[in-house]
């Protein structure tokens, strides 16, 4: 079956579909139908199910043959350690990792909340809280201290499992005293945590709070794994909420097992015992889907990379992982590909390396454009996939399903459908609209398994910020349009979240840091195009009146508060001091139209706006920092 067959299929009869996806599934309990409909545009998948996701990731493999396989490979340029785990010596250490969280009081329905480099033990942390049917919430490593402590207060972690340090190219970053800093700020204090001393740098333990992580493992009793229902969360996953407040995306069990099982084949074309890399960080959706759960669900060998796309050593870093593990799939984002091919456009490190293995390549994270993938596409003599999926869906809206069929790659599009998502581009009515017209992309409900069924005790924010624009569907966020074809070509955010090398970071929160500087009286930030990192911020501040500051100075303070509020994640390095900021007559900032001046794009004056000459003072206060040309 190609997969217009597939495709229709699943439309024709989508209970019959995902019921013949969940074989694939270990059920305690198997379930009696995968749909649940609770009412109020709110569904379940396989909700009356009974299952374990560390069961279907690890044990069962062991059992089912699979014990000396490796599961998971660790390789650190950046340290220079490597270390390879079978099977059998992850479920060992899992094991032993969940019964010191048992013995310490936490059981199913606690959370835990995971502060991790890209090590091995971050991915055994997120099975040990499975293992125990604990719902996870990994926080990306080295995030600042007032972040984790929002993310502490929203989800009430009974235990706190962190590392002692990460290591960025040349430096360390202690995570310990952030995590102190957070734990002090928060006003849910953890019972617990349990720190995983590395020996770039051992942190300070404090007594009776701080456990350390080898020594309470290794004196745990092994735990067994705890069925939880089809509907129990996973995890919870923040993500940037255009308020400030993030917003905790969960995952339900069932639906995880059953459609990051289905994608492994279908749409990575991975066959169980192959080696699978996702280049991202266990942070992120993608660490989450495609480098912890869905490679093992499926029997795959996963690799867990703790380095970067250039300088650890150099831009051959990754053909070099590729070729010494036989890397079938890869994954990253294009922000990579654009660093290793500024560092080497002719793609002399490529020639270094036997890359015979690889037979296809993915993007994701945010648009790929053009000239990437052709580059990426000419040096590497495969197919170079972009497929688009977001935080909230857990896995690809749309991609090209190489497993099924290879359809033919248009560029600047991540190709059709998946099973399960009916896409539409919609207009402010709310009624489709032809192919090739741009519009909001929404997908009717329901959605399929794997996607997030809520927000974590926020169901109101749930209603409000996906399914009350359009009735009957969930909105993305996202416009762009439809070919004639049935290709989806993404164009924009509707919103004003921009995208820093693969990580969505929303404009508000900056917003909302710039705004808190004595002297600024008014602020807005927009994303330029950024030939690297896709998007960088760029600040635009109204001083208070009478402030007579040197203009740098508040600057560089407000540059330094991004980065102690937010982290150095935002690469928040460029800010303006402005007059005034373009409005519309009801006072919305023309956040849009003064990107379009910045990237020196078309634009037209909006109808709305209350004073044209404003844009004129942006254009040339933007040439001043290289913009606008």
């Amino acid at each position: 079956m190609g997969y217009r067959e597939v495709y229709d299929a699943w439309k024709a009869d989508p209970e019959a579909f995902w019921m013949e996806a969940a074989q694939a599934i270990d059920w305690d309990q198997a379930p009696s139908k995968a749909l649940f409909d609770k009412g109020n545009n709110l569904y379940e998948w396989f909700a009356d199910a009974k299952c374990n996701t560390c069961w279907n990731a690890v044990d069962r493999h062991v059992e089912g043959g699979r014990a000396d396989q490796v599961a998971v490979i660790y390789d650190s340029p950046i340290t220079g350690r490597k270390q390879q785990f079978t099977y059998a010596e992850l479920k060992d250490r899992v094991a032993h990792l969940a019964g010191a969280l048992k013995a310490k009081g936490v059981e199913k329905g606690d959370r835990v909340v995971i502060y991790m480099p890209m090590v091995p033990q971050a991915i055994e942390a997120m099975l040990a809280c499975g293992r125990l049917g604990a719902v996870h919430s990994v926080v990306f490593g080295g995030f600042a201290a007032n972040e984790l402590a929002v993310r502490i207060d929203d989800a009430k972690p009974k235990a706190i499992i962190a590392a002692s340090c990460g290591l960025e190219p040349g430096r360390v970053v202690k995570y310990k005293p952030l995590l102190d800093g957070a734990i002090e700020i928060a006003k849910h204090k953890p019972e617990f945590t349990l720190i995983l001393q590395r020996e770039e740098e051992v942190a300070e333990l404090i007594d009776g709070r701080d456990f350390d992580w080898v020594e309470a493992a290794a004196a745990a009793d092994p735990a067994d794994c705890v069925p939880v229902e089809g509907n129990h969360p996973s995890y919870i996953l923040y993500t940037s909420g255009t308020t400030g407040a993030p917003k905790g995306v969960i995952r339900h069990t069932a639906g995880q097992l059953v459609a990051l099982n289905w994608t492994m084949k279908n749409i990575y074309n991975m066959n169980p015992g192959e080696v699978f890399w996702a280049a991202s960080d266990v942070g992120w959706v993608v660490g989450h889907s495609y480098i912890a759960y869905a490679p093992l669900i499926h029997g795959n060998t996963t690799i867990v990379f703790e380095g970067k796309p250039v300088g650890t050593p150099d831009a051959g870093t990754f053909w070099r992982v590729i070729s010494e593990y036989d890397v079938k799939s890869f994954f990253t984002a294009p922000t990579a590909f654009r660093a290793v091919k500024r560092e080497d456009p002719k793609g002399e490190f490529v020639k270094k390396y036997d890359l015979s293995g690889l037979r296809v390549v993915y993007l994701a994270g945010e648009r790929a454009d053009p000239d990437t993938i052709v580059w990426a596409q000419d040096q590497l003599g495969v197919p170079v996939i972009d497929h688009w999926w977001q935080t909230e869906t857990g896995w690809s809206i749309a991609a090209n399903p190489v497993g099924i069929e290879m359809l033919d790659v248009k560029l600047g599009s991540p190709s059709v459908p998946m099973p399960g998502y009916d896409v539409q581009v919609l207009g402010d009515d709310g009624h489709p609209l032809p192919a090739g017209e741009l519009g909001a992309i929404a997908i009717k409900l329901p959605l399929p398994p794997g996607t997030l069924p809520n927000l974590w005790q926020a169901e109101d924010r749930f209603q409000k910020s996906y399914l009350n624009t359009f009735p009957g569907y969930y909105e993305t966020g996202d416009a762009g349009m439809i070919d004639e074809d049935g290709y989806l070509y993404i164009m924009a955010r509707t919103d004003d979240v921009i995208n820093v090398a693969g990580h969505r970071l929303s404009t508000g929160g900056m917003e909302e840091v710039l705004a808190h500087h004595p002297d600024v009286a008014e602020c807005a930030v927009i994303g330029v195009t950024d030939q690297l990192k896709g998007q960088l911020p760029v600040g635009f501040l109204c001083l208070n009146a009478g402030c007579n500051r040197p203009h740098e100075e508040v600057v560089a303070e407000v540059v330094k508060m991004v980065r102690e509020k937010i982290g150095p994640v935002a690469a928040f390095k460029l800010a303006i001091v402005v007059d005034r900021l373009p409005k519309t007559r009801s006072g919305k900032i023309l956040r849009g139209t003064m990107v379009s001046i910045a990237d020196g794009t078309e634009w037209k004056m909006p109808a709305t706006i209350d004073d044209p000459a404003i844009l004129e003072e942006i254009a040339e206060a933007l040439q001043t920092i290289g913009y606008a040309k």
